[in-house]
């Protein structure tokens, strides 16, 4: 590592501000020093990214899918360097680090799949007729494009998935977007490698200079200045209400507004039905329990809100999920500050009037280990009181015990946009209550039945997203192959002559992809 700023294909540092990234497990901060990027470095990776924008837009996809396989191998090469920064830098063990560049690496090798197969661009064609009364029909033809440099902020909670080379930076990629990543504080040191890998890869597949830069930044300067530079065409982050939130507002107030596609805060609500928890009472408090520590309870998706109506059944599944979830031995978080954040956001939900602690675990643990707790209130104070809804980051669910059926519907209703919501049910039983399905469907962005929400597919099928502020737009997934349209836009072209259209809209159809031809299905040339 250098600590340097990755401008294109060059390294530089000509800044004066400098900082370290901390190790949470030694509590202390990690050798490496960085240097936080210039206006002129800022500039320079966004002139660069601009000017071979065109050059990038126009490459096969063919040789953009070559790209994205070769950053796979690239960071697969370096070996064991890089699980060792991942870990030093976020106090994740081993095995988590493993198998999220593994997941990593099939998130490019995905996108490096679905470009080869060519038909992601959406190609639309309507010929013309001619001859049609009492108005001929022109001949229309439209496809997704890319929009040009973009701009990923790296995320504290996945280094690999959700950050340099991760799903943002790997379906923009695809698109035809270069991309320019504002590394996570948190995770300079593993951002730099990574990143030298993208920088390795690009150079091997001649891609032109400027396809990818990475910048470090200590504070929200630099992120600042890139959402603001006209040359950014859109805004890929993963992290809190309050930084996305922030984002989309210099975003818009920019004389031309870009999207900003934020995927923030959750507490994505469990629903237990009454019949399913009589008979499951300990099995599901077993499998909570694992799901709200994993990952000591850093994932967007952990279950941080569960709902059921107030029996024998919801008391007795409320004690065993406290005594399974403080049966775990508290685990290190990704840093100081959200272990602090962490501690204060439990302080602050245990004095509000009404609530009532479970079980909070009290075994002793070094600096920054997370002790993971279970509360409970009724369902009415729930409702009035709005700081109850916010978001505990870490290991740590409050269960609402609500007077029937009708009282949970509405505390639904009430919720702020979620990412997912699970109902665990029979399916007898959620047939009969249609208007609970639709209240939890107008809430989330994925709804699950009968298992646990943390852990997110990267398959075509996935939404992760939904209603704000879980996501800046409801319309659009952060994971999977959909993750792409967020990178373009469409164009029509209309009356065009066929040796100029793109190869994806023209009679021949020379790439082979699926278009809808006349409103068809077809892979048909057009005679």
């Amino acid at each position: 590592m250098t600590g340097k700023n990755q401008i294109g294909n060059e390294l530089k540092a000509s800044g004066t501000i400098k900082f370290r990234t901390f190790n949470p497990q030694k509590n202390t901060e990690t050798e490496q020093l960085f240097t936080e990027a210039t206006d002129a470095e800022i500039n320079e990776a966004l002139t660069l990214a601009k000017d071979c924008f065109p050059e990038f837009r126009a490459m096969s996809g063919q040789r953009k899918a070559a790209f994205l396989d070769a950053i796979a191998d690239e960071i697969l090469t370096l070996g064991d360097e890089l699980i060792q920064v991942f870990m030093s830098e976020s106090g994740l063990p081993e095995g988590r680090a493993i198998g999220e560049r593994g997941r990593t690496i099939f998130q490019l090798r995905t996108f490096s799949e679905l470009l080869r197969e060519g038909s992601w661009v959406e190609a639309r064609i309507d010929t013309s007729i001619p001859d049609r009364t009492p108005v001929p029909k022109v001949d229309l033809r439209k496809m997704n494009i890319a929009l040009g440099p973009i701009v990923v902020f790296g995320a504290s909670n996945f280094p690999f998935a959700y950050s340099t080379a991760g799903g943002d930076t790997a379906s923009a990629l695809a698109a035809g977007c270069p991309v320019i990543v504002k590394s996570h504080p948190m995770h300079a040191g593993t951002s730099e490698l990574v990143g030298s890998a993208v920088n390795k890869a690009a150079q091997k597949t001649n891609m032109p200079n400027g396809v990818f830069s990475n910048l470090n930044s200590r504070g929200i300067e630099v992120g600042s200045k890139l959402v603001e530079h006209p040359s950014v065409k859109g805004v890929g982050f993963t992290g809190s209400i309050r930084g996305g939130r922030a984002l989309m507002d210099l975003a818009a107030k920019r004389a031309e507004p870009i999207p900003v596609f934020a995927e923030m805060g959750s507490i994505n609500p469990v629903v237990l039905m009454p019949n399913y928890l009589r008979e499951n009472v300990s099995s599901t408090a077993k499998l909570y329990a694992g799901s709200i520590t994993l990952g000591t309870g850093q994932f967007c998706t952990n279950p941080g809100l569960i709902l059921g109506v107030k029996s024998p059944e919801l008391n007795q599944f409320t004690k065993e999920l406290g005594i399974e979830i403080t049966a775990f031995d508290p685990s290190c978080m990704l840093h100081p500050d959200i272990a602090r954040n962490f501690e204060r956001g439990k302080t602050k939900l245990f004095e509000q009037k009404g609530l009532k602690v479970v079980n909070h675990s009290i075994k002793s643990a070094p600096a920054n280990f997370a002790q993971q707790a279970i509360a409970t209130v009724n369902g009415a104070t729930f409702l009035l009181n709005s700081e109850m809804h916010e978001e505990v980051f870490g290991p740590f669910s409050l269960v609402v015990q609500c007077e029937n059926l009708e009282e949970l519907t509405n505390i639904v209703e009430q919720l702020e946009g979620q990412l997912t919501g699970t109902i665990l049910t029979e399916t007898d039983e959620i047939a009969q209550h249609p208007e609970l399905i639709r209240a939890m469907q107008d809430r989330v962005g994925r709804l699950i039945f009968n298992s646990v929400p943390t852990g997110v597919e990267v398959c075509p099928s996935m939404l992760h997203g939904g209603p704000y502020p879980a996501s800046s737009d409801s319309r659009f997934t952060a994971v999977g192959t959909d993750s792409i349209k967020r990178w373009v836009r469409p164009v029509s072209y209309q009356d065009w002559p066929n040796e100029l259209l793109p190869d994806e809209l023209k009679n021949e159809n020379p790439l082979g992809i699926l278009r809808l031809l006349n409103s068809a299905n077809s892979r048909e040339a057009i005679t």
